[in-house]
């Protein structure tokens, strides 16, 4: 477990147990790292690189190593010249993946809900304009 993740286990208490899967599912790529694995069951870094859309290596080297560090994957690394990693999910992994469909569902509900909001607003510019002169 990392020290951050550990920090808010041991202090924060019951009451702040959405936090506690905020601070673990939290970042820039892993819900996607997560959501991957789920499908593939098994990648190397560079499949996880390209279906990503290419983060930086430095970020997602991170992002998996935090992932590894609270339990959600399993890193094995096969010693063969070039090296081979692979990564897949833990059964603390597999058991996050409902929340991070519900995160999934939830996002794509919020930006078509937000995507319609914008298009009436160009699409009623004067009622904008109206509301900015009150």
């Amino acid at each position: 477990m990392r020290e951050k993740t550990e920090r808010i286990v041991r202090e924060w208490g019951d009451a702040c147990d959405a936090e506690v899967s905020i601070a673990v599912l939290g970042g820039a790529w892993k819900p996607s790292i997560l959501s991957l694995l789920g499908e593939h069951e098994v990648l190397r870094f560079g499949e996880l690189s390209r279906l990503l859309d290419e983060p930086t290596a430095r970020v997602l080297t991170r992002q998996l190593r935090e992932l590894e560090d609270d339990g959600l994957l399993i890193r094995t690394v096969y010693r063969q010249v070039p090296p081979k990693v692979e990564y897949r999910l833990s059964d603390l992994g597999r058991g996050a993946m409902p929340l991070v469909e519900a995160l999934t569902d939830w996002g794509g509900r919020y930006a078509a809900h937000q995507r319609g909001e914008l298009e009436r607003l160009d699409t009623e510019p004067e009622t904008l304009d109206a509301a900015v002169a009150r």
